[in-house]
């Protein structure tokens, strides 16, 4: 269920959302409010959950990961022990950004990052091995970013 917040909060979250690293004084400027203010609201921003961390956002492609893939898992079984597995076991692999349980054709959609083919392929052969409970594997690659957004539309 979602929190109520008011304005005050909408346009604090909407500000860190474009840039966390600017200091309380700022923030509490761009919104109305005076430093300590504004300190208190993120405490309590961040107490209830709705803030849950403050992130750097990297370049992959300047970091050498070049290419990035949508993969679709179909498991063996919908069994909550083999769903268990699968989830604690996709948390080692450090190439996968996301895992995401689905509804429809796939169980698990991961988005992972490659630095070349060779190393899609190694990582394919991980994720065929490691894996438990894994039936079917079906790799799309993503060809261009057209969008990518981290923040929500509050």
């Amino acid at each position: 269920m979602a929190l109520q917040i008011d304005s005050v909060d909408r346009k604090l979250l909407r500000a860190l959302q474009v840039d966390s690293r600017k200091s309380v004084q700022v923030l509490g400027e761009a919104v109305g409010l005076s430093a300590s203010a504004c300190h208190r609201r993120l405490k309590a921003l961040e107490e209830q959950g709705l803030i849950e961390g403050y992130r750097a956002v990297l370049n992959a492609g300047r970091l050498g990961y070049s290419m990035q893939f949508f993969i679709e898992v179909g498991l063996t079984s919908q069994s909550e022990a083999v769903l268990e597995a699968f989830e604690a076991a996709v948390q080692d692999i450090p190439e996968v950004l996301e895992c995401h349980l689905m509804a429809g054709q796939s169980d698990y959609i991961l988005r992972v990052v490659c630095q070349d083919h060779e190393d899609f392929e190694r990582l394919h052969r991980r994720l065929s091995a490691r894996l438990p409970g894994v039936a079917r594997i079906h790799s799309n690659m993503s060809i261009r970013t057209v969008k990518a957004r981290t923040g929500l539309p509050i």
